[in-house]
């Protein structure tokens, strides 16, 4: 199994790019984040991959770090999301993005991507809101992620309330999400506002 390429970028189409490893060149399904970020063709590139081998093909995927991998297989441990769908929400979300979604309940988030419906969405934030955590903070080399905007109907009133309250504390609005999305990890999805705003002033404190 292939588990990382590391060569020379050849070309980068739509949704690949084949990579050259001496002489041999790979070709590398891509979310659009991924692709954006490569170098020009004839620079040195390296990507982790995930294979897939079937009866009547291989194919592999590739992701700019480990961690976006790793959300890749995570995503299709979900009823329904396969590895289009998946590679899809990999391709439009940081992974730091995809731990603040899921860790606020935040469908309209992973429904940004393309071919991600609002039923699907709301599928992947359920079933992964008790495993996603072990794919943020240090093990992906990222810190956990700050959600830039948490509108209206988006997060649960006890969480809107809880950022709400921080950022009147002094806190950026970037500061605050992160922080409660933290406390929601402690302190669970049923956390009253109280509660969240003190597990999220303690978590400010040791940032």
């Amino acid at each position: 199994m292939i588990g990382k390429l590391k060569g020379t970028i050849d070309e980068i189409d739509e949704d690949s790019v084949v990579i050259d490893v001496h002489g041999v060149g790979y070709v590398a399904h891509c979310g659009a984040r991924t692709l954006a970020g490569l170098p020009a063709p004839g620079e040195a590139a390296a990507l982790f991959v995930e294979t897939y081998v079937r009866e009547d093909m291989i194919r592999l995927y590739g992701f700019a770090t480990r961690a976006e991998r790793e959300w890749f297989g995570l995503l299709q441990s979900v009823q329904g999301v396969g590895a289009k769908v998946a590679l899809a929400v990999v391709g439009t979300l940081s992974v730091a993005e995809l731990a603040d979604a899921v860790a606020l309940q935040d469908k309209a988030m992973v429904a940004r991507a393309p071919g991600v419906g609002p039923k699907v969405a709301a599928r992947i934030v359920a079933e992964l809101k008790d495993r996603a955590p072990a794919y943020s903070g240090p093990a992906s080399g990222e810190s956990f992620g700050l959600k830039r905007e948490i509108g209206e109907g988006v997060a649960a009133a006890p969480v809107a309330d809880a950022v709400s309250a921080l950022v009147n504390l002094g806190y950026s609005r970037d500061q605050a999400a992160g922080a409660v999305a933290t406390a929601l990890r402690e302190g669970g999805e049923g956390a009253p506002s109280t509660t969240l705003i003190r597990l999220g002033l303690k978590a400010l404190s040791r940032a």
